[in-house]
């Protein structure tokens, strides 16, 4: 069984521009990424992915000069992918030829275009001959004055769409009791002592904050509802920069006195949201098992 659609992104561009650093970027957005294929492969390979069972529907090769004569077939088979209607991406990296002398400098490595070891003429060369697939390509981004972080943000905001976008940050929401201390390594830390405790109801003492009857105790409150809509704004603030910054994980903490009531039933309705609004998001309630 065949699927309707995989998604198809073709990484190119100057040698020394940032190809291996879009490819790891790539892989940790989910894509199945393959380095300088040679290029007649590429039908083959996405027909093999292309089947319902592999479980892989986002694709990325980098493709360049190092495959050599492979490289010429490029056109060829941009050619016959518009004939099966196959859509996919050009993503195209270059930079100035004196930021790719001295990165090849530092670097030691080879330029696949130098023989001689004039490595500008060998820049040269792969500038013009990289020209046409420069001028089809869908996105153009020149990596001179850009480190890893700003290039993976350039990615982002380029190529990847708003859904792709969301899972790009994995968020961890840990409820806690201050009693107990708080989560190691987390990013946001909200406090919510500030709500009536069901820790004094003695209906509701020795339940937790996944009960029905403590989840109505601690939002029925008016100050709790408003807190929530602030929250939310907030994060759907943060999220969307973090994400923009680079970041790959945010720990949110909420805590209460003893971590078993109100700190429960915030962090489950705040991960309710974030997974609505299209975030990986999971959580751990660090304290629930703890006697108050």
């Amino acid at each position: 069984m065949v699927k309707d659609k995989i998604k198809i992104v073709i990484i190119t561009g100057l040698s020394g521009a940032g190809k291996t650093e879009a490819l790891k970027y790539f892989e940790d957005a989910g894509y199945y990424c393959i380095d300088n294929l040679p290029v007649p492969l590429l039908l083959n390979l996405i027909d093999y992915f292309s089947v319902e069972d592999r479980n892989i529907s986002k694709i990325a090769f980098a493709i360049d000069l190092r495959s050599g004569f492979f490289f010429d077939e490029i056109y060829k088979t941009l050619d016959k992918l518009n004939d099966r209607k196959l859509e996919y991406r050009i993503l195209f990296l270059e930079a100035s030829k004196s930021i790719i002398v001295k990165r090849y400098s530092l670097t030691r490595r080879k330029h696949p275009l130098v023989e001689n070891g004039n490595i500008a003429s060998g820049i040269e060369k792969e500038i013009e001959k990289m020209g046409r697939l420069r001028e089809i390509a869908n996105v153009i981004i020149d990596t001179s004055i850009l480190n890893p972080k700003e290039l993976r943000i350039a990615i982002t905001e380029n190529m990847m769409n708003s859904a792709e976008k969301s899972k790009l940050l994995q968020i961890t929401i840990n409820s806690f009791g201050y009693r107990y201390g708080m989560p190691e390594n987390m990013d946001i830390v909200m406090d919510v002592r500030f709500l009536p405790n069901p820790f004094y109801n003695e209906e509701l003492k020795d339940l937790d904050g996944r009960n029905s009857k403590v989840i109505d105790f601690v939002l029925c409150r008016e100050e709790t509802k408003k807190f929530l809509r602030m929250f939310e704004k907030m994060l759907d603030f943060l999220i969307p920069n973090y994400i923009a910054e680079g970041k790959s994980y945010l720990g949110i903490a909420i805590g209460c006195t003893g971590g078993k009531h109100r700190s429960i039933v915030i962090s489950e309705k705040i991960c309710e949201y974030l997974k609505l609004e299209g975030y990986a998001t999971r959580i751990i309630h660090k304290d629930i098992d703890r006697k108050n």
